[in-house]
């Protein structure tokens, strides 16, 4: 009888791929706080950044929130502290928000003096509207209660990365009871081929305020890598209002990691608008944090992807008390072989009766190549409560396409048409038009017909 040889595969045995390992050490930590001119308070609260930094591990598809997202390719041996690039702002950012009247501008790009225009109104009131250096200078009395508060450097290896080296960003606060008229507009303009970017956005909108914000993120699309880490933190105090509008539109050079959380105390409403058509990799934390008793949140998002990029949201609505409302919509459309991942949880705390949360996330695929993966998740620990939620992946109708054509539109047209109407509902819900213009131009641009005939 002959003899069977059995081979096996050593299973277990492939060595783990080498991490990335960012070029900073302690000592660029201390450089960097002194230049600011921070005082000891912010001083020992970046050196401790660092140290966190220093204690967690760099992500890995074995971590859960990471599993798929690969950093395996970050370009941190690349992402050299502050590069100097005086590339001009692209124009289109600069744009007024409104034509009646020129709101605040603030123009914030590394290794540059920022730009601030406007803003004499808003000052008048008692508002403060200044970029990062400024804030740690001049109102560390108004930054210190509030800065790391909700996104505290133990959040994630990034979030601890921005807290420890951030020298760029803008810190926004709103006395209670004033009521901004006009819009704040703020850009972070960072066009550097290779290298670093760390920022901070801190909004405070004190009880019974009312704001309206803008804050934009962009470069152009050069040749090299480079890395952005950020934290955005927004407090909505009792009784207050804040319409945040925020833009990602890095260019796809750009691995963006972020960490982005809000509060709601009693009675606020927070309308937080999101929109993401740049990077090459986006890594996005999200998270809304319901406080109070009728607090409010909204959570719109849309993004469109092309080439290879990877946008992976990882949303969270933690009700925290009763009577509260949250509804979260992310609308997403992919070509050519681009992914996209959302991973949402709605999470009602016991004790949290009668909260009411909804997320929904719907993809549109415009190729067969791209990719979706929707992962909706509720954790309801209270009895009386309204929760769901939704997820959709599909390709576009042919049956709207065909009537359209049947009109005289040619396919091209027909289906910008289609996907302009699928986006209609996020973008709509930003309150200026010439932003929503622009990014229906960039949505434009991304479509296949339209990159067909430019090419």
């Amino acid at each position: 009888m002959a003899t069977r040889t059995v081979t096996r595969r050593a299973v277990g045995t492939r060595a783990a791929p080498r991490m990335p390992v960012f070029p900073y050490t302690r000592d660029d930590v201390l450089r960097l706080g002194r230049a600011l001119g921070e005082g000891d308070e912010l001083h020992a609260r970046r050196i401790a950044a660092w140290d966190v930094f220093e204690s967690i591990p760099m992500p890995t598809l074995q971590d859960e929130a990471w599993r798929r997202t690969d950093l395996s390719a970050l370009p941190a041996s690349d992402a050299v502290l502050r590069p100097i690039d005086a590339t001009p702002v692209e124009p289109s950012l600069l744009q007024p928000l409104v034509e009646e009247a020129q709101p605040a501008l603030m123009v914030v790009q590394p290794g540059v003096a920022t730009r601030l225009e406007g803003a004499e109104r808003v000052r008048s009131q008692g508002v403060v509207f200044v970029d990062w250096a400024t804030a740690v200078r001049r109102h560390a009395e108004r930054l210190e209660p509030f800065l790391g508060r909700l996104v505290p450097p133990s959040d994630g290896k990034f979030a601890a990365l921005a807290a420890a080296l951030a020298q760029d960003g803008v810190f926004v606060y709103v006395p209670a009871g004033v009521k901004v008229a006009d819009p704040l507009h703020s850009v972070l303009w960072a066009p550097a081929g290779a290298g670093g970017h760390f920022s901070r956005v801190l909004v405070v909108v004190d009880r019974g305020a009312e704001l309206t914000y803008v804050h934009e993120a962009a470069s152009p699309t050069v040749d090299g890598a480079a890395v952005h880490a950020g934290t955005v933190e927004l407090f909505v105090g009792e009784d207050a209002r804040l319409t945040f509008v925020e833009l990602q539109n890095w260019g796809e050079h750009v691995w963006n990691l972020t960490h982005e959380r809000a509060q709601v105390d009693r009675d606020g409403r927070l309308d937080w608008i999101f929109g993401a058509v740049g990077s090459r990799v986006t890594k996005n934390f999200t998270t809304l944090d319901l406080r109070g008793q009728g607090a409010e949140g909204r959570m719109s998002g849309f993004y469109f992807t092309d080439g290879v990029q990877h946008l992976d949201h990882d949303t969270q609505q933690n009700h925290w008390a009763r009577h509260t409302t949250s509804d979260l919509l992310f609308k997403g459309a992919l070509v050519d072989r681009s992914r996209s991942v959302w991973q949402g949880m709605i999470y009602v705390a016991p004790g949290a009766q009668k909260a009411d949360g909804y997320q929904a996330n719907r993809n549109l695929l415009l190729s067969p190549q791209a990719r979706a993966d929707s992962i909706p998740g509720l954790e309801i620990l209270a009895d009386d409560v309204r929760c769901t939620h939704g997820a959709t992946v599909g390709q576009l109708e042919q049956e709207p396409i065909f009537y359209l054509m049947t009109r005289g539109l040619s396919r091209a047209e027909a289906e910008r048409m289609v996907v302009d109407g699928f986006f209609a509902p996020v973008l709509e819900r930003i309150p200026f038009e010439p932003v929503r213009d622009r990014f229906r131009a960039m949505i434009d641009a991304k479509m296949p017909g339209a990159r067909a005939a430019a090419g």
